[in-house]
């Protein structure tokens, strides 16, 4: 079997959703069942999946309060760091970064990265409904510019509270087009030109900005919105980023991003533990299975391109090898 990172996989521990979700009103619209390691860790052996690079969820650990953002993050990546010691052929991790709160951010960066060791960290599409591409985050991209971090950008609920008044889960729409609102927003504030080193992971194959893709195009070629000489074409940045399948597994999807941002920037992840437990089993399967992809393909998905994005990991490819 094809070795597998899952790089979209969420840790959900009780301290944290008891801080930043309503039982009854979770973010996103759709709680999932309860979390634990184990749950985890047998998930991930049915799942046939080898590593897990974990991360927090929505809505991130600041609801309000930057002491109490800066302490929640802290014990998420202080946890996240402790399965990585206690497990570590399965787990990598993305660090919470107490946003909007930027010199807690750089703090805590320091810390995740410095003292911890963890992968990369996690940003959230909007921060309190501060987007990502507003130059008050500047100081945080310079640094993670310095680093050349692994950046993994996942979606978090609009601030428009139009967006949420049709009854349907968030995760169904607005996740898709905040996380679209996320990427235009960096490309057109000119974040992605001034990061080059930044290696970019977008959640759920982007959201819509696939589909879009052409409208971005008719925008640059149009010439709309300032700053065009500093940046490249939306179609170049889309194919220096990275994407994952997470919710975004089939084939037509498969073929749109092949066309749209190449192959070889698509990475395997689950969204665990919010998809249902079989159907998250299965869509490592049915990228196992995929008439759209060749062997060499199916691999670099599974796991040869997120190895390339952390090499700490390919290790661990090389002890499951030598274990077969």
């Amino acid at each position: 079997m094809t070795f597998t990172v899952d790089i979209h996989h969420h840790m959900l521990p009780d301290f944290f959703w008891q801080a930043t979700n309503e039982g009854d009103n979770p973010v996103g619209g759709i709680a999932p069942p309860p979390w634990s390691l184990t749950g985890a860790l047998d998930f991930l052996d049915e799942a046939g999946i080898d590593v897990a690079v974990t991360s927090i969820s929505t809505p991130g650990v600041h609801t309000g309060d930057d002491a109490a953002a800066r302490t929640l993050a802290r014990r998420c990546n202080e946890l996240a760091a402790q399965q990585i010691r206690d497990h570590p052929d399965r787990f990598a991790a993305f660090a919470a970064l107490p946003l909007p709160d930027v010199d807690g951010a750089l703090t805590e960066l320091d810390y995740a990265l410095d003292e911890l060791h963890l992968d990369g960290v996690v940003l959230f599409s909007n921060a309190r409904g501060v987007y990502l591409g507003d130059p008050r985050f500047d100081p945080l991209f310079q640094e993670l510019q310095r680093r050349a971090a692994v950046v993994f950008i996942h979606p978090n609920a609009s601030p428009d509270p139009a967006a949420h008044a049709l009854g349907l889960p968030d995760s169904l729409i607005d996740f898709t087009a905040d996380t679209t609102r996320a990427v235009a927003h960096m490309h057109y504030s000119n974040t992605f030109a001034r990061t080059p080193d930044v290696k970019y992971v977008i959640s759920h194959a982007g959201g819509t900005v696939p589909y879009l893709a052409g409208r971005f195009g008719i925008v640059d070629a149009m010439d709309v919105i300032p700053g065009g000489a500093e940046r490249a074409s939306a179609a170049d940045t889309f194919r220096r980023l990275y994407w994952d399948t997470a919710l975004s597994w089939t084939d037509p999807v498969l073929r749109h991003l092949r066309s749209v941002v190449g192959i070889d920037h698509v990475v395997f992840g689950t969204d665990y533990p919010y998809l249902r437990h079989d159907m998250a089993v299965d869509c490592r399967r049915q990228i196992e299975h995929s008439e759209e992809l060749t062997d060499a393909e199916r691999t670099a998905v599974l796991s040869g391109t997120a190895l390339e994005l952390m090499p700490r990991l390919a290790a661990l490819r090389s002890a499951a090898s030598s274990e077969a």
